[in-house]
Formats: structure tokens, sequence, C-alpha cells
């Protein structure tokens, strides 16, 4: 097995900074790229911003939100996404009541915060509260887009009646912190590459290209055989109608065991400085030996990569490096 140091994986230029899973970087019309993850600690959201993507590394973070010490918001901060929506900042995160495993699954669900400052690391955040779908069960990794004037949804959840950790699903937006409903599934894991481990699809991303809105998402466990696929429709199909979205039946960024990066996933998507390359944000691990939960190893580090298009106007990832 291939190890890749932390100096060898900095010198390969994809690491940007060290112990911070699902990363979500955005590029705001100020110039600034604006940083948020899952701390190590899962106590806390923090924010970080610069005018690179390499400098987030050592841009000043700024507690935005903590935990609170009881109740449904007390445990196990995750997945924070910092979006901007109709002139104000949005977070999206996970929490639970506990670290308690129910049934198999901890009892995340999805809540908000909201900053109306122009600078949000200024100001205070607001809580407004859970978002509430048509179950009450393990929901989390929200993400937000706009198309054609209307916001949407897209997250995980755990349908009760359907095998698995989570599915994927879509819903439009009445505010940013309330779904208009019904919400429509668009993908659960089937395919041999989403179920290893856990039967997991999570951490959606969307991509608007060449005509197409892709959501990429993460399958598996969350060491060596995490992994990234694609859900594919045409701008002008009906986002809503599950028969639009088209999945990828091989996983479209992996573990390279040439390179020593394993578990690669929980991507968002950014440009960059100058606009001209798309650029791909993710966590990864360099080592596999793993001792007890994957989730309390604190290794899994952002890194950012460009990325190129294929002739048919598909993404390529390339591999983890």
């Amino acid at each position: 097995m291939v190890r890749v140091t932390i100096e060898e994986a900095k010198r390969a230029q994809d690491l940007i900074i060290e112990q911070r899973a699902d990363p979500w970087i955005y590029k705001h019309t100020d110039g600034y790229y604006y940083f948020t993850a899952s701390v190590p600690e899962y106590d806390r959201i923090e924010v970080r911003r610069s005018k690179t993507i390499k400098g987030i590394a050592e841009a000043e973070p700024v507690v935005a939100w903590r935990k609170h010490e009881t109740g449904p918001l007390s445990a196990l901060i995750w997945a924070p996404e910092i979006h901007y929506i109709n002139g104000s900042w949005y977070i999206y995160y996970a929490a639970a009541p506990s670290k308690e495993i129910v049934d198999g699954l901890f009892q995340h669900r999805m809540f908000v915060i909201e900053n109306k400052s122009a600078n949000p690391l200024e100001g205070s955040w607001e809580e407004k509260g859970q978002i509430k779908t048509d179950w009450e069960s393990f929901a989390l990794d929200a993400t937000s887009f706009e198309h054609k004037g209307q916001q949407y949804l897209v997250w995980a959840q755990k349908d009760p009646n359907i095998r698995g950790n989570s599915n994927l699903y879509i819903a439009p937006l009445e505010n940013p912190w309330t779904i208009q409903g019904p919400q429509v599934m668009i993908t659960k894991p089937e395919y041999n590459w989403e179920t290893i481990g856990f039967w997991v699809n999570e951490g959606p991303a969307v991509l608007k290209k060449n005509g197409k809105i892709y959501i990429s998402f993460s399958g598996s466990a969350t060491d060596e055989n995490y992994a990234m696929g694609i859900l594919t429709a045409d701008e002008n199909s009906d986002v809503m109608d599950p028969a639009s979205w088209s999945k990828s039946t091989e996983p479209v960024f992996k573990t390279c065991y040439e390179t020593g990066q394993y578990g690669p996933g929980h991507n968002s998507f950014t440009v960059s400085e100058d606009g001209s390359k798309d650029v791909l944000v993710y966590h990864v691990r360099n080592y596999t030996e793993i001792v007890g939960d994957p989730l309390y190893d604190p290794n899994r580090h952002t890194c950012a990569k460009e990325f190129t298009w294929n002739p048919d106007g598909t993404p390529n990832f390339g591999f983890p490096k």
C-alpha cells in the first residue's frame, strides 16, 4: 500500500487545509472565497475568507455559531455550507441531540442560520430553525441552487421504507429555510460502489455548465471506499421529475492507490481566481489504517484541483493526488 505524507500531499498542490472534512468553498462577487467545513470537534461552525484558494489555509477563522448545551442542536455539527441568497448569507448544517445511534443511524436533522451583513465574518447569525421535510428521520447535507428563477434544496435523508442510510431529494424552496414540497427522490444507493460498508448517497453539490445541471454526490462508508458519483439533467428539463436525472453507473472520482489518496468525496465546486478554470473541492485521507469509526478520525483534509471537460461536455475530474 502506498502512503503519502502530508508534506508530499502539499507538494502535490491539491491540499488546502488539514483536518477539514466536507469542505465548501464559495467565490462571491466581492472577489473573496468563503470557506466552511466540518471541524474535528464537531462543535461549531467556522467561516474564513481569502482572495485566493490557497490563502484559505492562513485565513483567520471566525466562529459563526456554536452548538447548544442540550437539545436538538447539541451534538455532531456536520457539513456546513455557506450560500448567498437574495442579499443575505445562509449556512446550512446538520446537528443531532446526542451522539447516540438509534436503529443504526445518528439522529441528525438539517438547520439554517442567516446573516444579513455584507461580510458574513461580521454581524450576527440568526437561527432560522429546522428544515422540515416529509419525515422526521436522519437528514443532512442540504445544498441550494437557483434555476430559472426558482431556488431549490437538495439533501440526503433516510426514507423509512428504503434500505440504507440516505437517498438524495430535491424540493423547491419557499424561502431559504422552508421547502414548498412535496420532496422528490432523485437517487438512492443501488450500484456496488454506493453500497460498501453503508448504503449511502450524500453530500450533493450542484454544477451548471454546457446546457446541463450536474449534481455530484458521495457514496459508501467514509473510509477508502468513499467515492463520488454524478447526476445529470438537461437545463430545460423538469428538475422535479426523477426521470430528468441520469446517474453515473461508476464513480467519477475515487481512491487513487498510486498516489495514496483515499476516499475522496463530499465535494463542492468553485472557480479559479481569474474565473477561467473550474475547481473541484473535496476531502480525502492519505492513509487507510483507521482505528475505530472513520467519522472520528480527524484526518480528512480539504483539497482543491482544477478539472477539465470531456468532448461530450461532461466533467472530467481526473484523480486525487
